[in-house]
Formats: C-alpha cells, structure tokens, sequence
C-alpha cells in the first residue's frame, strides 16, 4: 500500500487503547500494552485476538496486519531468552520480520464499561450490573460483575442461556448444583475465576459464572454452600469467555482510527480440541 495513503501510525493506537483500557488500571501483576513495534510505524490494519499464538500469528501476517492486539499477554510471565527454537522467541520473530506490533490489553480490558466481564453481563440482559471489586481510583470499573436476571429462572435454564450466549467449546458449559434450583443473582468473571470464590458478593450470588475452576476449590465452594449458603458454579472454557469483548474493541478502535482497518480474529484458540467419556455421550 503507497505511502501517501498511510493516515495513522502504531502511536495512534497505543494512544487509543491507553484512553479506552489505560494500563494504569491493570492488576500490578500484569503486565500489559506494547510488547513489539515502533510508534512510527505505519498502521493500515489490524487484528484482534485472545491469544498470540502460532495460528493468530499466522493470521495477522497472511492479512498484512501492522499490530495484533491481544488480550492475553505474550509475556505476562519473565523469560531469559528470545531465541527462535522456544515458543515465544519464535513467534516474536516473525512478528518483529514481517512488521507487525503486538501489544495486549488484559485485566485493563477487564475492568471499564465494555470490558470483558461487562460484555458477558450485558449478552446475558443482567439489570443493575456492577463490579465485583471496585478499583481503587474509579469505584464504577473493577473485576468482574454482579447483577440480577429480569426473571428467577431454574439453573439449568440459566446455564443454556450461557451456553447460547458463549461459542462453542469441547468442554461447553459445566454445572455444579441442582438444576432446578430458582437464580437470579448472577455473579461472573471472565476468565480465571477461583480468587473470587470467597468475595462476599460471590457468596450472596445465586450463581457464579466463571473459568477454570479447579476440583478443590470448587468442590469447597458448593459444600460450604450446602450448609452456610452460596452460589452455584457455572464452568465455562477460559477462551470463550473473554471471547465476547473483541467485537466491542474492534468497533471502538474502528470508529477512532478512520482509514485502518480493524478485524477479529475468527480463529478459536481454546487449547482443547475434542474430549471422549463424558456422561451422556
């Protein structure tokens, strides 16, 4: 594409995504915005995604995106090398040769109105919605969201409603309690869920909807619950419920930057890709 086209460098975009997800807003322990790329460079497309992985990598490049923004981070955790034969060196690489920035966007697209947990709580017609942990410097964003459905529907209900809402998974929608037990107070956290399990808002919740909640924890929770009171759990795979938010992000990017444009991902990066014995099979 002729340079005289070009209207917006990666510096627009970092300046975008810091105004609608500022990384001040971010959990201390993550590790969040530009990870490769220069601000002067040229920005005609760019892709969205949960991941970087091999596959949305891939992706970015085949379309000739100039960043990939993640929610995820490549490097959320310290490495000591970015050599090309481990997972990560390698895909930096490629990244890097073909031109392409990658910058995330995680727990401080967690947390404002649009975010990740707010999406789901909207997809689900929750009323009255609010944050489950308030952040410190805006009390009206935080992790994840409580809210009441219009009407008491029976678990089961409930979690078919999610399975609706969410894209399909191998491991789909799991459920813990009775299936026909009355909800309408709705807890969730998109993504990894189990820190919540205890939060006083969580315990007055009908139902928690969550990710990747482990036997222990779980299996705590709904024991407590049978003698002190709690939610249900609604297990759903880690992907697709941070999956939603992308649409949103793609649009508002969209509307800011004029002349680049902006994609999701339509690949699923959910690490499991079939299962076998499951009840009911």
């Amino acid at each position: 594409m002729p340079a005289e086209n070009v209207t917006h460098t990666l510096a627009d975009l970092r300046a975008v995504a810091e105004e609608f997800w500022p990384v001040a807003t971010a959990e201390s322990w993550d590790r969040v915005g530009l990870v490769s790329g220069a601000d002067a460079a040229p920005l005609r497309r760019v892709l969205l995604a949960v991941d970087a992985v091999e596959a949305t990598v891939a992706e970015a490049l085949e379309w000739g995106a100039d960043a990939l923004l993640t929610h995820h981070p490549l490097l959320l955790r310290g490495v000591h090398t970015l050599a090309e034969d481990t997972a990560k060196g390698a895909l930096l690489a490629r990244l890097i040769r073909a031109h392409c920035a990658l910058i995330a966007a995680h727990t401080n697209a967690d947390q404002p109105a649009g975010g990740v947990s707010d999406v789901i709580a909207e997809r689900l017609g929750l009323l009255r919605a609010v944050p489950i942990e308030r952040h410190a410097s805006d009390p009206t964003i935080g992790i994840g969201r409580v809210g009441d459905l219009p009407e008491p529907e029976s678990l089961r209900a409930f979690a078919e409603r999610v399975g609706a809402v969410l894209p399909k998974t191998v491991s789909g929608v799991r459920v813990a309690g009775d299936p026909d037990r009355q909800v309408r107070r709705v807890a969730l956290l998109g993504g990894a869920g189990d820190s919540l399990l205890d939060h006083p808002l969580v315990r007055a919740a009908d139902v928690y909807l969550t990710s990747d909640l482990r036997h222990h924890p779980a299996q705590e929770a709904i024991e407590t619950a049978a003698v002190a009171g709690g939610p249900a759990l609604v297990d759903v795979a880690h992907w697709a419920s941070e999956s939603l938010w992308l649409a949103g992000a793609a649009e508002r990017l969209a509307a800011r930057l004029p002349g680049v444009e902006v994609r999701v991902s339509a690949l699923r990066t959910d690490p499991w890709t079939f299962s076998v014995g499951a009840e009911g099979e």
